[in-house]
């Protein structure tokens, strides 16, 4: 597989350095808060590099592919990701044939990156249900993290939480297919690859041609593969001062 490697003669303050001076440059006024903010270069290691270095991936090589493996391995990282009293209320469909890719692009806004890309995820959350907390925890109740006796105590606050609140159903469903999407985007870009969000599809067509259940949401799609030349770096942010308040 052509994949794009990290550089490894990279320095490893490079990414964390460059917006610190930026930092410094900009005219922010860190005095307000002396004690709390920075006033060194940021920590460093491999994972806030790999962070600090991701970018959103518009070009892919396609010819490019993933096996079934490296697909497995990416989700499994990106299950690893918190989820609201541990459901998992999430499920990843990878369209990574030309059949399934044929199928999507014309409902995702016929986005060349569905076809070019080694693998399009159709990111999945299911609508938070408080009835599936004791199948969730038994795992962790057999390998002796939590006792048994604990369940009841997670499942019913889970039930006062979820049950008859729509809403904050689909609002957890939301946020875990996020957060393990988050996982699978740096999972990816510590491996090489390039990978893009995108929520430029039409969500009932998805929902009707990929056959979902009707307790699931399409939240959004995740292009991942080697990328082509052509796609930019990360792009500056805003500076911490104007995002960032104490309390």
């Amino acid at each position: 597989m052509n994949c794009i490697s990290i550089a490894a003669d990279k320095p490893a303050t490079g990414a964390t350095a460059a917006i610190h001076a930026r930092t410094e440059t900009s005219g922010i006024a860190l005095a307000p808060q002396p004690s709390r903010l920075p006033t060194q270069p940021a920590p460093t290691n491999a994972v806030i590099e790999t962070i600090l270095s991701r970018s959103a991936a518009k070009y892919y090589d396609p010819a490019a592919t993933l096996s079934d493996d490296q697909i497995g391995d990416l989700v499994r990282i990106g299950t690893s990701a918190p989820t609201s009293f541990h459901l998992q209320n999430w499920r990843f469909i990878a369209v990574r044939t030309a059949e399934a890719k044929a199928r999507l692009r014309p409902i995702a806004w016929n986005q060349p990156a569905i076809t070019d890309a080694a693998v399009t995820f159709i990111i999945i959350g299911r609508l938070a249900d408080a009835s599936t907390v004791p199948a969730r925890l038994a795992p962790v109740v057999e390998a002796g993290i939590m006792p048994a006796k604990t369940v009841p105590e997670w499942e019913a606050p889970a039930r006062g939480l979820y049950d008859d609140q729509p809403q904050r159903q689909r609002d957890e469903a939301v946020r875990s297919a996020t957060f393990g999407t988050a996982a699978i985007i740096y999972a990816a870009r510590s491996l090489g690859l390039g990978s893009t969000p995108m929520i430029g599809f039409d969500d009932e067509a998805v929902h009707r041609e990929f056959g979902l259940a009707d307790d699931e949401i399409p939240v959004m799609l995740l292009t991942v593969g080697p990328e082509r030349a052509g796609n930019w770096p990360q792009k500056p942010r805003m500076p911490v001062a104007d995002v960032l308040d104490f309390a």
